[in-house]
């Protein structure tokens, strides 16, 4: 087995994309989830750190999924190889483990739905970038 190889150009572009779909995603489904996460409107608050925390958060996964696809081999960076890869990882990981944390915080499975959506989005468009790009 050989490794690819990382394009860190790759990892930051998939990372701004990850982070840009996010706040289209709940900007558009920002009603629902803070019904489904019982945040009051009135609450809810955008601060530099949350917004730094999230960018850095989507660096390290773009970072990660890259390796995970680099792991493929030489000449097995692909758009398809980087999708069919980050839906792996969606749902072996971060599907699972929302859905497990809403559980155990008593969450309902609305909030799940409009979470794990989010970041399958945003597994899919980085493993699609990344795999597109090469390594």
């Amino acid at each position: 087995m050989d490794f690819g190889g990382l394009n860190y150009l790759a990892i930051l572009v998939a990372a701004i994309a990850g982070y840009l779909f996010g706040a289209a995603y709940y900007g558009t489904l920002g009603k629902p989830w803070m019904k489904a996460a019982r945040i009051d409107p009135a609450d809810a608050k955008m601060s530099p750190a949350l917004m730094i925390t999230g960018f850095v958060a989507e660096l390290v996964m773009a970072w990660v999924l890259a390796g995970v696809i680099g792991h493929l081999g030489t000449g097995q960076a692909t758009l398809w190889n980087g999708v069919v890869s980050g839906a792996f990882i969606w749902l072996g990981f971060m599907a699972t483990t929302v859905a497990v944390n809403q559980r155990y915080q008593g969450f309902g499975w609305d909030l799940t739905i409009i979470d794990a959506g989010h970041w399958l989005g945003v597994a899919i468009i980085m493993g699609g970038i990344i795999g597109w790009w090469g390594v």
